[in-house]
């Protein structure tokens, strides 16, 4: 039985990453530049914030204290998101390189930097797993609030999160607020729309440009943290990051870069694997071939295709070839 009440908690922490990457890719594009970097940037934030609180915990051991174990790994992070935003600013608006090839290179250099790194904290721990589990961290930032476990479904519904899963929410609304409400995000998006309007303006497209892509890297490098800390339990592990950097991109363009409306979208971009066996049997060879010969659906013909019975609302359309493939008795044929 599908249980409501234990879905919707793991659709918001799965969602979090992608709803921060997402809001800040919608900052960045709103200036007018496309980055495609930000998988490396959340890979680079989610390592860098691993490092600081690699270090402190093994310095702290006994004397760890929440408040340090909180603020480092997020320090780090904001850091290390905010130099791959520099560096892109600069290859990009400085140096008008192109943005596409820019961003894919530093994706690209984002996982080989975070690798590298992980794989150098992994020897240092003297870990037989090719992991880091930093469980002190991981369990400051999923501390929730006291009344959670309290108030029943209410607590487990909306009180059961990290403070990290909060401040996404609030970023992205006042993120929304400031692009459709104020002056700044008035400059912004005409940064975007027609640099050269707003340079007659006297608006300095530069200093936006550059403004809105770090702000918009340290988000998501927030991104990459969350899903390390809360998400993974504080395991960190190569290659262990997957797609969400490539979702959270396409999340953009699902919300129609508004990112209040990334706040709903996000949770509904989670991964669910059907376990029924009607459902599982699209995955069978056997199923698969009797898919692609079944009659597609009527709904998938054009109506110039369907019976002639169909068509009396149309008499234009009657007597018309049709296609290959649709029809009465016809097979599906891709």
């Amino acid at each position: 039985m599908f249980d409501v009440i234990s879905f919707i908690p793991r659709a918001v922490v799965q969602g979090i990453p992608l709803l921060l990457g997402s809001t800040g890719e919608t900052l960045t594009e709103k200036s007018g530049n496309l980055n495609l970097g930000i998988p490396g940037i959340m890979y680079v934030g989610a390592i860098s914030g691993v490092i600081g609180s690699f270090f402190y915990e093994q310095s702290a051991g006994a004397a760890f204290r929440p408040l340090p174990g909180i603020l480092i790994p997020l320090v780090c992070c904001l850091v290390g998101s905010l130099l791959m935003g520099l560096l892109y600013c600069f290859l990009t608006v400085t140096l008008r390189a192109n943005q596409n090839v820019t961003g894919l290179a530093l994706t690209t250099f984002g996982v080989g930097f975070g690798n590298f790194f992980g794989g150098s904290l992994i020897k240092l721990s003297g870990s037989e797993l090719p992991s880091i589990i930093l469980s002190s961290t991981s369990y400051a930032f999923r501390s929730s609030l006291p009344a959670a476990e309290k108030l029943g479904a209410f607590g487990k519904l909306f009180l059961s999160y990290g403070f990290l899963a909060y401040l996404a929410v609030v970023i992205a609304l006042v993120a929304s607020y400031i692009l459709k409400r104020t002056r700044l995000g008035l400059h912004l998006r005409a940064v975007g729309e027609s640099p050269t309007t707003a340079d007659a303006a006297g608006i300095n497209v530069a200093r936006h440009k550059y403004m809105a892509t770090c702000i918009g890297a340290m988000i998501a490098g927030l991104g990459g943290l969350y899903y390390v800390m809360d998400y993974a339990s504080g395991v960190w592990s190569n290659n262990a990051f997957g797609d969400r950097g490539w979702l959270a991109i396409a999340l953009v363009i699902f919300t129609v870069w508004r990112p209040n409306v990334g706040v709903l979208a996000s949770w509904s971009c989670t991964r669910w694997r059907p376990t029924s066996s009607r459902s599982s049997c699209w995955c069978s060879p056997r199923c698969a071939t009797s898919a692609r010969t079944s009659r597609p659906p009527r709904w998938a013909c054009p109506i110039s295709a369907r019976n002639d019975r169909d068509l009396p609302r149309f008499p234009g359309l009657r007597g018309r070839k049709k296609p290959r493939g649709c029809g009465p008795g016809a097979g599906f044929r891709p």
